[in-house]
């Protein structure tokens, strides 16, 4: 596994659409695990290839105890969210949304120390190929629905910054160029 740099905006790759894969194979793996390790480091919660300046459709998620079929009621649970407990999707495809919304604070490892309000669907059913080449679907709630979606719209060459006003957008994409200008002095 190697770390691997992250993207960011404005950075033109960020905009582009990723493109199918065709097969899970080992180098497939490995591009998730140097994902994956790239995630924890940063730290984050998701990756998508593109991020990291592959345009494949390839996410890395961790979200702890918000997982399907996570039980918060007990001591040991709660040692488990903190534990890593990574999921993969290859060609993630959302095959159902709720009509029902939820407005939830995103922040973007590749819009550092930026976060605002986005509204997405409450819960989301995805179809995807899992590590292993298995094709798998699952049905997804509360921080994995928002975290699943967020990523699945940097395949698309989306940012969260997308879904805001143009003013907002360009409030913060003024915020990320002070702040690396600061760090080149």
């Amino acid at each position: 596994m190697a770390l691997r740099p992250i993207l960011i905006a404005p950075d033109p790759v960020l905009k582009q659409v990723s493109l199918p894969v065709t097969a899970v194979t080992d180098e497939t793996r490995r591009l998730m695990d140097d994902m994956l390790e790239t995630m924890y480091a940063a730290p984050g919660i998701g990756l998508a290839a593109i991020q990291i300046g592959e345009a494949k459709r390839i996410i890395v998620i961790d979200v702890g105890k918000d997982k399907p079929g996570a039980d918060e009621s007990d001591d040991e649970d709660k040692k488990k969210e903190k534990d890593p407990d990574p999921m993969y999707f290859v060609n993630p495809e959302i095959v159902w949304a709720s009509d029902e919304k939820v407005m939830c604070e995103e922040g973007c490892l590749s819009v550092p120390d930026l976060y605002e309000e986005v509204e997405r669907p409450t819960r989301v059913r995805v179809r995807f190929v899992d590590y292993h080449g298995k094709q798998r679907e699952i049905d997804c709630e509360g921080m994995l629905a928002v975290c699943i979606q967020h990523e699945m719209d940097h395949l698309e060459g989306v940012l969260f910054i997308d879904h805001l006003s143009r003013l907002k957008r360009e409030m913060m994409l003024k915020k990320l160029q002070k702040a690396r200008k600061r760090e080149t002095v």
